[in-house]
Formats: structure tokens, C-alpha cells, sequence
């Protein structure tokens, strides 16, 4: 395959779509493998605070007493024990997220069940207590900007935030919008703290409110949104939670509470400041499980300084490997997973990369046979590429607005709209190539090795390997 290289190059010159795509998917899938080779550590979670009530992690500057009002105010109004749970599982960013998809996936748990479930964990015991509340872990895993500005404010400036917490409860009380009922009792501890607790210490109602009113002061909280805010500045409850059942458990409800006085999140009888990684690095955990059939690896990572979740997974048998990963930054937007398998046969994988609302699919495929790799995007441009055990190479692309491209053992052809036209290689026969309704390739068509669905490129194809869907 002498020109096979220059033909390539012609290939992924003939539209942008190639250039668009390529490099951000080698990028990402890079940038991925980094995070998890990044060497994680399990943090400390009842740490001093570093510098004071106000210390710097480092990422930056302390937020203002203005901005903290901001960012606190959708939870501000919650029951003392509740903040503080939020509070400590807000520095575990990476711990939320997880628990919040287990929790979607285990949805049929309930009561004791789901509490012997939940202490099986590995979790932080602050985020363990949040499974008792659905709806505020499901809240703090899907607003994740949110809930790590939050967390990294509570582990640097723990009594900064602690204050901005009672200027909200007494904006909200001199608004008339916070008072004891039926659900929750308001007592006026002192001239600067009001405490908010349970009526029934057996159950627990989470309020719901638009932080935009109920302060008397239109506070918009940045990177948070929620479908459970009312149109009112009434304070509203929905079903109380019952959280007997986790009472005996070390996180359960009744451990937790608000120090308002020395302004700090409690945690049984101790001063807690949450995730100690909030002062630079890469955090999360990592686990190793050997056995007669071979090794599995899992672990995740939170990168603070970036924003950047990740997870992944491997097994090695005696069969062969597979990999897992995935990476996620909520901040920009980027996205990446990959899924790639190796055995006797060869090798096998599949990725999905998306960013600003551009999505590429890739998957690729080495045997004794060849090697094949294929592209396709949210915006219709698709390729594929393959070369055989004897040298023998072939590529076809088509981009969004339908220009067509393709190149056969060095000869290179384009078509756009108007027949196939030979670009580079050695001359013959238009028989095959000059016909407007050959230019499909059956590299395109709905079936046989051809391009499938978008989701089943972004899972990848069954093969030999026995590779399956993660």
C-alpha cells in the first residue's frame, strides 16, 4: 500500500469535518486516560479548616459575603441537620454524582433495605445520609458546578458560610416567609441565630421555595436550576421522610447538626470540614478485586482546579481485557467515554466524545484480517477506513452538507453532487465510480458492517470478544 498515507491525507483534507472531529477526539480520549492515571487518594474528612474561618484553597479567591448568600440561598431554609449534611457531601462532588446514579438505579430500595444497602458503600458518611433524601441528592448531582463551588466554599471558609446561612434565614423570616407549622419549628436562638429542626424528629419535610423571592431579594444562584421551585415565596413541603430506619446507623440523620456558634458543619460530637483534596490535586478512590478468573479494577477521580469528574473500570481474564471510562465536565460541557476490548482475536472499541452540542462516535476494529475505524457526528458527517492483511486500503467519507468522499488502494475520489471525479491516483474505468446512484457506499447503508445507529456506534459492535454494553 504504497500511497495508502497519501491518500489518507487527501482524505481528511477534503472537508473540515475530518479536521473538526479527529483532533478532539484524540484529545479528549487523552485527556481521559490522564485523569486516571493521575494516582487518587482517599481524603481525610475531619480536617481543620487550613487557614482560619476564611482560608483559600487556592483556586482562588474567597467569595464575598454577597456571593456566598447566592450560592446558599436554595438551601439555606432547610432543617439544621440537612444543611449540614449538604454541606459536608457538597465537598465530595465526585461521591454525589455516583451516589446520585445509584440511587436512580436502585430505586426500589426502601426503609431498612436501603439503608443496609446505602452503609455498604464506600461513600463519605455525609453523602450516605443524603440517600435518605432523594430529591436533594438527585438536586446536588445534577447541578454539580453548583454543589463543588459550594463544597469548596465550606471547606475553605467554613464560618463565612455558616454566617451567610443565618442572614438568609433572617432575610426569610422578616419577609414572612419562614415561621414554625406543622413541619418544621423556627426558634430565634439569639439576635444572629435561628434554628430550624424537625417537628417530628421521626420525620422530616424538605421545603421547597424560590430562592429568586422568598429573601425579599431576588437571589439567583449561578449554575444551578431546579423543576421543583414554586411560583411563590411561600415556603411549601412536600411528604415527610421518615428516617428512623437510619437513626442507629453512624451517618444517620440524628448525627449530624449545626454548630452556629462556632461555625462549623457537626458531625457526631466533631467539627467538620468535609473533603481535605479541596487544596489542590486530583481526588476519589480506587478499588482492586483479584480472584481465580482473573483481576477488576474500578475507580473515580474529581479534579477541583478543573472541574472534571471520571470513572472507569477494568478486567483482565484469561479471555482477554476490557476497558471502561468515562470523563465529564459540567463547567464546559465536555464529554467523553470509551470502551475498548482486547483478546486472541484482536482488538475492539468504541468512544463518544460531545462538546458545545458537536457529538462524534467512533469505533474501531484490529484482527488478522485488517484493521477498520470509523467516524460519525452529530451533524451528519460520517467516515470509514480500513486496510486488509495484504496491504490492500480503503476509505469512504461523506460530510454533513453530502460531498462524498473515498480512496481504494491510493486512488482517491470525490463527488459532490455531480458524479464521482478521480482526485489523485492512477487513472482507469469510471465503470463503478461515475454513476450518481453507486456513490453509496456500503459502508453507509443501514446494515451489514456498515454504519448503525448513533447509539449503537456510541456502544460499540458485539464481536468475538464478547464485548457487551456498560
Amino acid at each position: 500500500m504504497g500511497n495508502e498515507g497519501e491518500a489518507g491525507s487527501q482524505f481528511l483534507q477534503g472537508e473540515e469535518m475530518m479536521k473538526t472531529f479527529v483532533k478532539p477526539v484524540l484529545s479528549m480520549l487523552l485527556s481521559l486516560l490522564l485523569v486516571f492515571n493521575a494516582a487518587p487518594y482517599e481524603a481525610a474528612s475531619q480536617q481543620p479548616p487550613p487557614t482560619g474561618s476564611t482560608g483559600s484553597s487556592g483556586q482562588g479567591a474567597p467569595l464575598s459575603a454577597a456571593e456566598l448568600e447566592q450560592l446558599l440561598a436554595p438551601i439555606a431554609l432547610y432543617p439544621d441537620a440537612l444543611v449540614a449534611q449538604i454541606l459536608g457531601a457538597a465537598t465530595f462532588p465526585d461521591q454525589v454524582a455516583y451516589a446520585g446514579d445509584w440511587l436512580q438505579q436502585n430505586k426500589s430500595l426502601t426503609g431498612a433495605a436501603l439503608t443496609k444497602a446505602v452503609d455498604a458503600q464506600s461513600w463519605d458518611p455525609s453523602v450516605k445520609a443524603l440517600s435518605q433524601f432523594p430529591s436533594v441528592l438527585d438536586n446536588l448531582a445534577k447541578n454539580l458546578s453548583w454543589t463543588s463551588t459550594m463544597g469548596e466554599a465550606y471547606h475553605t471558609q467554613p464560618a463565612d458560610v455558616m454566617s451567610a446561612v443565618q442572614v438568609l434565614r433572617a432575610k426569610a423570616q422578616a419577609a414572612g416567609n419562614l415561621k414554625s407549622g406543622s413541619q418544621i419549628t423556627v426558634v430565634q436562638q439569639s439576635p444572629q441565630v435561628i434554628v430550624i429542626q424537625p417537628a417530628n424528629p421521626q420525620i422530616v419535610y424538605v421545603p421547597t421555595y424560590n430562592p429568586t423571592v422568598v429573601y425579599g431579594t431576588p437571589y439567583v444562584t449561578p449554575g444551578y436550576s431546579t423543576a421543583a421551585v414554586v411560583t411563590t415565596a411561600v415556603v411549601a413541603f412536600g411528604v415527610g421522610i421518615a428516617v428512623g430506619a437510619a437513626m442507629s446507623n453512624s451517618w444517620g440523620y440524628s448525627y449530624w447538626n449545626c454548630n452556629w456558634h462556632g461555625g462549623a458543619v457537626v458531625y457526631g460530637s466533631t467539627s467538620y470540614y468535609g473533603n481535605s483534596a479541596w487544596h489542590g490535586g486530583v481526588y476519589g478512590s480506587s478499588a482492586t478485586a483479584y480472584g481465580p478468573n482473573g483481576v477488576a479494577k474500578a475507580g473515580n477521580a474529581y479534579n477541583p482546579s478543573t472541574g472534571t469528574y471520571a470513572r472507569g473500570a477494568s478486567t483482565t481474564t484469561a479471555y482477554g481485557t476490557q476497558k471502561a471510562g468515562q470523563a465529564y465536565n459540567p463547567n464546559t460541557g465536555a464529554y467523553a467515554a470509551s470502551h475498548q476490548t482486547s483478546n486472541a482475536y484482536g482488538s475492539y472499541g468504541s468512544s463518544v466524545v460531545s462538546k458545545d452540542g458537536n457529538t462524534a462516535y467512533t469505533q474501531h476494529q484490529t484482527t488478522s484480517a485488517g484493521s477498520v475505524g470509523s467516524v460519525q457526528t452529530s451533524a451528519g458527517g460520517k467516515g470509514v477506513a480500513a486496510s486488509g492483511a495484504y496491504g490492500n486500503s480503503g476509505a469512504a467519507g461523506e460530510t454533513a452538507n453530502g460531498n462524498k468522499y473515498a480512496a481504494a488502494n491510493g486512488n482517491v475520489y470525490k463527488n459532490t453532487g455531480s458524479g464521482w471525479n478521480q482526485t489523485q491516483g492512477t487513472p482507469h474505468s469510471s465503470s463503478g465510480y461515475g454513476q450518481q446512484e453507486k456513490s453509496s457506499s456500503s459502508a453507509f447503508s443501514g446494515g451489514g458492517s456498515g454504519w448503525q445507529s448513533r447509539q449503537a456506534s456510541a456502544r460499540g459492535s458485539e464481536s468475538r470478544s464478547g464485548a457487551h454494553r456498560r
